[in-house]
């Protein structure tokens, strides 16, 4: 159960992330899905490591929300540093 809430916070972080990283991605919704369920993943780890959160538990707890949307908007930025650099 753990991985399925962290890909639906993944999901909400991604469309945050979204939200604050305004300008234009060079995929379309669907890499924006997946950057945000990677970005959720990779917060949600970190959220864990830093704060001590169950991550079973820890769905509801405010920071595991705000590690999944900064874990996010970075996978967000480095996506688009790497795709920029192609097109």
């Amino acid at each position: 159960m753990g991985i399925i809430a962290w890909i639906i916070i993944g999901l909400i972080a991604g469309a945050i992330a979204k939200a604050l990283t305004p300008g234009k991605d060079p995929g379309g919704c669907l890499v924006t899905i997946v950057i945000g369920i990677v970005g959720g993943l990779l917060g949600g780890w970190l959220g864990q490591l830093i704060f001590g959160v169950d991550g079973m538990k820890g769905f509801f707890h405010l920071s595991t929300w705000i590690t999944a949307v900064v874990g996010s908007v970075i996978v967000l930025f480095l996506y688009r540093l790497v795709a920029g650099r192609r097109g």
